[in-house]
């Protein structure tokens, strides 16, 4: 595999987007001047408007239950009207009417209101990502070059179906049933934690081929092909939601020497500032080439950087491949966990909405590669982990066990671990440091993301399971803690699967949950699952008169 492809796919990425990014202008809430005349360009009142959402049975529904409830009267882009129903501070019941159909288009309630990505939008999240032709086809890319007609009970294949069955979830969430979406997650969620403990604590090695019937030559081939596609979609149709937004502004604000954590984000955006200064670093050189307009419209520079995320975690998993191998098998086995990555319809998602996920799993995937360096492996994955954990805060909690490595001479590779993370970690954080101090700092990131609310969880969802979500996370600190001593010794495999288990059972814990998080751990999965077989078929055994031709002639 010829590693300039990637660089080269890159930069025709970026020249694409230098000519070729159309804005889109995002539809925003406007308070009409007067309710008794028309807007510009309207033919109701706000008063007709608000008579109209009346008659919805939500409304009357709130009416009942919240006497004096409020009604606040905007428009929302043209020919639309959003009448937003108050019990006191808060939203109850929300309205969008049709101007020039004089009827109701959408009602919402309970967190629907809150939470636009709640209401199965049709291409809210990734565009063509959701059409059945994309993620089938990736879907049928992903497992097919594994699968083992010979051995239909084989457990990768069990294996890489569920990494794929966060999709019955998904459709779900597209549909906005979200009390129907989010616990399918857990079942899918559980049973990889499960896996990855086994792997990291009982690994076996397998003499069975991991591509049983395709040369490793035709997924090369099915990887420029899908690198190629990947961009393009992206160029061509995929949408930035808020994740990749908040990069572009935090890297405009840091460009023009402005405060990062100073509360002056966008009002659609208010709470972007909510990573960690890495994040918005990685976006300046993206900005500066293709400068923020202000709005939230196409922004380029999101992707560009997303583009170079996706191609950081190809190229690592190609350079790990390498690392846990050697000769050829390490080059093939490179190849198939990059051809793997890129067919994952989840990778795809990530692309697709331009979302940041993509670096943390490209940090942590670098930081394992670090841990099998023959030298200075201590500093060099500290450093690493540092800069992921600083761009993200979950990469923060896989650094004990990275910190113990393989286990040998554990006590020395701790200290250099330790120095290098928190010598990153300072450089990183300091010079961004808001005048009202950490204080400051911790509340609008971390004290931000663990205190919101969300739907997105069965946390969210059933207020009264608190206290098991605290037992559950104070169980996921034993467990990354513990992970620093045992076992005592642990190969890349191990620690790649371990690392995924710790990311994972995070997830298992968080009030707020997303399928853009699913690339967190799964390069990690990919190469606890793959790292275990041949990467390909042996050679077929030459015959004996070859085999031995001087006897022969003898």
């Amino acid at each position: 595999m010829d590693v300039r492809a990637p660089a080269l796919a890159a930069l025709a990425a970026l020249v694409l987007l230098l000519l070729a990014a159309a804005p889109a202008g995002a539809q925003g809430l406007t308070t009409p001047e007067s309710l008794t005349q028309p807007p510009q360009g309207f033919e109701l009142t706000g008063r007709e408007a608000v008579r109209i959402s009346e008659r919805t049975p939500e409304v009357r529904a709130a009416k009942e239950r919240h006497p004096g409830l409020d009604s606040g009267t905007y428009t929302r882009g043209p020919g639309r009207w959003q009448i937003s129903w108050f019990a006191g501070d808060d939203e109850v019941v929300q309205v969008h009417v049709s101007d020039s159909l004089r009827a109701v288009l959408e009602t919402w309630t309970g967190p629907q209101v809150a939470w636009r990505m709640a209401r199965g939008y049709e291409g809210a999240f990734g565009r063509t990502f959701n059409a059945p032709y994309v993620w089938v086809t990736l879907g049928l890319l992903f497992l097919i070059p594994f699968i083992d007609p010979r051995r239909p009970f084989r457990l990768l294949h069990l294996d890489l179906l569920v990494m794929v069955a966060f999709a019955v979830s998904h459709v779900y969430f597209n549909r906005g049933e979200i009390s129907t979406s989010v616990p399918l997650a857990y079942p899918v969620l559980a049973y990889l934690l499960a896996r990855m403990l086994w792997v990291g604590f009982r690994p076996r090695e397998r003499a069975r081929p991991l591509v049983p019937l395709v040369p490793v030559t035709w997924l090369a081939l099915a990887l420029i092909f899908l690198v190629g596609f990947r961009i393009a979609l992206n160029v061509t149709d995929s949408n930035v939601i808020d994740v990749g937004y908040s990069g572009v502004v935090g890297a405009d604000q840091i460009a023009d020497g402005e405060g990062l954590y100073d509360g002056t984000f966008p009002e659609n955006n208010r709470h972007g500032d909510t990573y960690g200064p890495v994040n918005y670093l990685v976006y300046v050189p993206f900005e500066q080439a293709i400068p923020w307009s202000g709005a939230w419209d196409g922004l380029p520079a999101a992707h560009g950087a997303a583009i170079l995320f996706d191609l950081l975690v190809l190229g690592g998993l190609f350079l790990l491949g390498r690392r846990l191998r050697a000769g050829p098998d390490g080059r093939r086995l490179g190849i198939v966990l990059a051809y793997a990555w890129a067919a994952y319809p989840y990778s795809l998602f990530v692309l697709s909405t331009n979302a940041n996920d993509s670096l943390l799993a490209a940090l942590v995937v670098f930081a394992l590669i670090a841990l099998t360096l023959p030298r200075g492996k201590g500093l060099a994955s500290g450093a690493a982990l540092a800069l992921g954990a600083a761009s993200k805060f979950g990469a923060g909690s896989l650094a004990p066990l990275f910190a113990g490595g393989s286990g040998e001479r554990r006590g020395r590779h701790a200290l250099l671990f330790a120095l290098a993370f928190a010598a990153v970690m300072a450089a990183a954080f300091l010079p961004f440091v808001p005048d009202g101090g950490l204080r400051e700092l911790y509340d609008r990131t971390v004290g931000y993301q663990a205190g919101r609310g969300s739907p997105f969880s069965i946390w969210g969802q059933e207020e009264g399971l608190g206290w098991l979500q605290t037992a559950l996370q104070a169980a996921v600190v034993a467990l990354a803690l513990a992970l620093f001593f045992v076992p005592r010794r642990r190969d890349p495999r191990q620690l790649a699967a371990l690392a995924a288990a710790v990311l994972i059972a995070l997830q298992l814990t968080l009030t707020h949950w997303f399928y853009l998080y699913v690339v967190w751990f799964a390069p990690l999965v990919l190469v606890a699952l793959f790292a275990a077989h041949r990467a390909a078929p042996e050679a077929p055994a030459a015959p004996r008169d070859e085999q031995a031709p001087a006897a022969v002639a003898a």
